[in-house]
């Protein structure tokens, strides 16, 4: 009976997570569409920072209560899944040809970040002076992305785009206020009651909290760019949906690790298996899915492919080999 009711809550805040991120994204794409920033910004920044806020209040939330592999595997494994699961997904269904000055960037960015995670790995923390370095990649791709949209704006689409907005009734403010204030709370509930039930059900089924927090909770929090990502492919948005994974995969690491850090108020441990495994497969589908498209300047159907197969592979591994 105890591990139905903690099931149950395991999963009521997985849906609270997904409808909750789901009102959030929606607000916040709505403020962005209104303001008229180009679709790949509106991606790799508001509805990026929507998306991550599930991964941000878990990975804060167990930091706080001392599962550190937890929360450190629920911010690397939602990377990994990002990648590995919801970009090839979106691969498979719309590889694109794009262009190298909108992605270059913030791929280095992420592939930076990544890196310096493995790096601590192998340090077997992630110290006070590498979060702070860290923070710094986050700090640019704010101002890059500030730049891009900038750089965008002052085209002569975007100009006429801006142009041609019409100004929101007020009765649209107030239904976009409401979901994000509602977006934001179900995103919180639904995150505490996450942690909770995940650490118990680890202790229950007698796995540690790492293969938890990689696996399931981390593909819990994905799914709000799960949801984003099908959506995009269904309306053949495909810098939306691309831009929200990249985005999300540099707060992930550059933002979430650090501040686990700083709040926690000491250096997280990484484990032996998060070094070994987690943090390697995490680098690999960042290498798979970005450096053949800024050579090719494409992305491709068998980046997808390949990309699912390793992740497949990877929670195979990691469930098998590493889960007592």
């Amino acid at each position: 009976m105890k591990l139905a009711v903690i099931l149950f809550l395991f999963i009521l805040g997985i849906v609270f997570i997904v409808k909750g991120g789901d009102f959030f994204v929606d607000a916040a794409s709505w403020i962005a569409t209104v303001s008229g920033i180009p679709k790949l910004i509106i991606g790799a920044t508001i509805v990026s920072l929507a998306t991550t806020l599930p991964e941000m209040l878990v990975s804060l939330m167990a930091s706080l209560q001392g599962k550190v592999d937890m929360s450190i595997g629920n911010a690397v494994g939602s990377v990994t899944a990002n990648i590995g699961l919801i970009m090839a997904i979106s691969l498979i269904c719309m590889p694109s040809v794009i262009k190298r000055r909108d992605y270059l960037p913030k791929s280095v960015l992420m592939m930076a970040a990544a890196l310096l995670i493995v790096i601590g790995g192998i340090g077997g923390e992630v110290s006070l002076p590498l979060s702070v370095v860290l923070l710094l990649v986050f700090v640019v791709f704010i101002f890059e992305n500030i730049d891009s949209a900038r750089r965008s704006m002052s085209d002569e689409d975007s100009a006429k785009s801006h142009k041609e907005r019409v100004r929101p009734e007020k009765k649209e403010i107030t239904s976009n206020m409401i979901k994000f204030v509602l977006g934001a709370v179900g995103i919180v509930v639904g995150a505490q009651l996450l942690v909770d039930n995940g650490s118990e059900l680890a202790r229950i089924v007698g796995v540690s909290e790492r293969i938890i927090g990689v696996t399931i909770v981390a593909i819990g929090t994905s799914l709000p760019e799960l949801v984003t990502t099908i959506t995009a492919v269904v309306k053949k948005q495909s810098a939306l949906s691309v831009g929200n994974i990249l985005g999300a995969n540099i707060l992930d690491l550059s933002l979430i690790m650090p501040l686990c850090a700083v709040v926690s108020g000491k250096p997280l441990p990484i484990s032996q298996a998060s070094a070994a495994i987690d943090l390697p497969a995490c680098l690999l589908v960042g290498v798979i899915a970005m450096v053949p498209a800024m050579i090719a300047a494409r992305f491709r159907r068998w980046q997808g492919v390949l990309l699912l197969i390793v992740y497949i592979g990877y929670v195979v591994i990691t469930c098998t080999y590493t889960g007592i």
